[in-house]
């Protein structure tokens, strides 16, 4: 399926109030030319949404968290501390290191990482990963097609960690591994002060985006059922 006839098929199923899903991949070559970003990645996001791109790389990511989850650096020294004693959001600096470690990082191997929203895409080659933006409704529905057919119970799963190892990190590593599930985020409180009150993140990895989207047209945003139509009125109204 091409972005035009995803886009299709998403606007039957959710309507044209829906933000539509930003893709993410890596690349020797950027897909835009952007400036140094001071402190947290999201602060671009609002222009992306609004249909701007961006190429994050080492020499622009100004945090040191970024650039690990982005796969760009290795674990700086001072990240253990900081998300512990300075954020507090880790009891102890092992604890923190423990997750990193768990997480099992790859390094990009690529300079950047490109950000768009795919009515800007011509196709979804090197993809790794699409990731929606959304209200508790959408979010209704995203989940609803994400369990049609995976009955796994982690078919849509969250952990902790922050907001861009919830978008990317956690995409990319599925997507490589061919996996399934499908990744709630954004509970991060650093990331989600540049979000709107009732949004978080709902990321897809390229090898379960191709599945979901052939399922979309027989889960119940597209066949009829009455309890998606009221929501589907509510998102639009």
């Amino acid at each position: 399926m091409n972005p035009f006839e995803f886009i299709g098929l998403f606007r039957r199923a959710f309507g044209e109030r829906a933000g539509l899903p930003l893709a993410f991949w890596y690349s020797d070559s950027p897909l835009a030319a952007n400036g140094k970003i001071q402190g947290c990645m999201f602060r671009v996001f609002a222009d992306v949404l609004e249909g701007a791109s961006v190429s994050l790389s080492l020499d622009n990511i100004g945090c040191g968290g970024g650039k690990l989850y982005a796969g760009f650096a290795p674990m700086g020294e001072h990240i253990p501390n900081f998300v512990s004693n300075n954020e507090h959001y880790k009891d102890s600096p092992e604890a923190v290191v423990g997750f990193i470690h768990a997480l099992r990082i790859e390094m990009a191997g690529k300079r950047y990482l490109n950000i768009t929203r795919v009515d800007k895409l011509a196709s979804f080659d090197g993809v790794e990963g699409v990731v929606f933006f959304a209200t508790p409704d959408v979010l209704s529905g995203l989940c609803s097609w994400a369990f049609y057919d995976n009955h796994s119970s982690d078919a849509v799963t969250s952990a902790f960690g922050s907001g861009c190892s919830a978008v990317f990190t956690q995409a990319v590593n599925e997507n490589r591994a061919n996996g399934r599930r499908c990744f709630l985020g954004l509970f991060d409180p650093s990331a989600r002060i540049h979000f709107g009150a009732d949004i978080l993140s709902f990321a897809v990895p390229m090898s379960r985006f191709r599945e979901m989207c052939a399922t979309l047209p027989h889960t119940c945003l597209i066949e009829q059922s009455p309890a998606w139509d009221k929501i589907r009125t509510r998102i639009n109204g």
